[in-house]
């Protein structure tokens, strides 16, 4: 299996486990740095990432991302509808 390597060179499959990449993510940029790290911090580290994949694994990564966020935002819409429809 391919892997790429953050800027501190931790190595992340790609498999296809777009939380996976985000976990490590969350861990390099943002737990490492204790939460001192700005946007453009993770922009960095996002596009060192994006570098080291293919076309193909972008486009797989970025499908997997549009998903996951559609079904956040079904949720969200979700459960703001219950909480004005409870009335809470």
């Amino acid at each position: 299996m391919r892997t790429i390597k953050t800027t501190t060179g931790v190595e992340i499959a790609l498999d296809g486990d777009l939380l996976a990449v985000m976990e490590t993510l969350y861990h390099e940029v943002t737990a490492r740095r204790a939460l001192e790290r700005s946007f453009e911090d993770m922009k960095r580290e996002i596009d060192h990432l994006l570098d080291q994949m293919s076309d193909t694994e972008r486009r797989e990564y970025l499908a997997e991302s549009l998903f996951l966020n559609t079904v956040k935002y079904e949720n969200d819409k979700l459960a703001s509808y219950m909480r004005r429809k409870l009335g809470q």
